[in-house]
């Protein structure tokens, strides 16, 4: 009896959560910015500002350490000559705000939806990262508060993101109004819950966006990136957070997954990589080529690009993960940032 239990479990674990093979998507590399040059001044101060904040991570029991997290996260934005106003907003039920810079059009709109690991971060701590996608969109943008694990589950997050943009769709900065273009961004976690919601959108009867951005962005649930592991001491930001995760067996970390959200971490709404890649919107993806995610944003856009979709995959050698929050001080942020204000001035020239 021991033997067949156990062989249930060895087969349930391999062919009921890990997901199919994305190897054969490992291929091309996308669109490089390397230059061969070593890491600039700027990024080691970056580097040596996260470690600085990162030490809040030591010491204490876990809820306080996770709050101290919370609270530097946070701060980011402090201190910084944000040219927008932030105007609170309940989004049907999804506590938001809208961010505006000068000249941004009403009935332009981003659904922006931030990262930290599902349990961390908030609009706060994003500001400066939605300031710069009203700014160079030209759009309102409307950051979301979704519910964070370990309070709320998985689910209720991804519920969060859905009920916000159903209300986007016919609700502005100034009201009740038509969306006369729609666009969803989001990094790390909240890219995730990017293309998750982009990827059920296809398939319900609502206005699709025109197109999609996601900053280094999990897509890969079960943690079989290759970059997991390659990436592990490269990666200044996840590295010290998530580098033991590297050191467990998948498998228990896929059962882990399953009991915790009570999602198969193959599942498409927590891991798009797996989920049918076809009839997306245009969508661009960057990366760190430094960063333990580079292989799932390398996956999710090869493999998209094979079934049909318009996924442009971007990467930067050394610098830290989601380094665009790092504008304008960071060579590397503003040229991300340049590029994703020519990804959406493609969009529209489309229309």
């Amino acid at each position: 009896m021991f033997w067949f239990l156990l062989l249930a479990v060895v087969l349930i674990t391999w062919f009921h959560l890990r997901g199919e093979d994305l190897s054969p998507y490992d291929w091309p590399r996308g669109e490089s910015f390397s230059n061969g040059e070593p890491p600039s001044e700027e990024h080691r101060a970056v580097v040596q500002q996260l470690s600085s904040g990162m030490g809040a991570l030591n010491g204490g029991p876990r809820r306080e350490r996770l709050a101290r997290v919370r609270n530097y996260l946070d701060s980011m934005s402090d201190g910084r000559d944000l040219d927008a106003t932030f105007k609170p907003v309940d989004a049907s039920g999804v506590a938001a705000e809208w961010v505006l810079a000068p000249g941004a059009d009403p009935d332009r709109r981003v659904l922006y939806i931030h990262g930290g690991a599902f349990m961390m971060g908030s609009p706060k701590s994003h500001r400066n990262i939605t300031s710069n996608f009203s700014r160079v969109a030209r759009a309102a943008v409307l950051a979301i508060d979704y519910r964070l694990m370990p309070e709320h589950s998985r689910k209720a997050g991804i519920a969060d993101c859905r009920q916000a943009y159903r209300w986007l769709v016919n609700n502005g900065p100034d009201g009740p109004a038509a969306a006369d273009r729609i666009f969803v961004a989001g990094d790390s976690a909240g890219g995730n819950l990017t293309l998750s919601l982009t990827g059920w959108l296809r398939s319900q009867p609502l206005r699709q966006p025109d197109a999609a951005v996601a900053l280094s962005p999990l897509t890969d649930a079960t943690l079989v990136s290759p970059s997991w592991i390659t990436n592990r001491e490269t990666d200044a930001m996840l590295g010290p957070i998530f580098g033991r995760l590297a050191k467990v067996p998948r498998p228990l970390l896929w059962w882990v997954s399953w009991f915790q959200n009570r999602i198969t971490p193959r599942d498409p709404s927590v891991s798009p990589a797996f989920g049918d890649l076809s009839g997306l919107p245009p969508t661009l993806v960057q990366a760190s080529e430094a960063e333990m995610l580079l292989d799932d944003a390398r996956r999710y856009a090869n493999k998209a690009v094979a079934h049909g979709s318009s996924v442009k995959l971007q990467t930067w050698p050394h610098v830290v993960h989601v380094w665009q929050i790092f504008h304008p001080e960071l060579t590397e942020a503003r040229q991300a940032w340049e590029e994703i204000e020519a990804f959406v001035a493609e969009i529209d020239a489309s229309k």
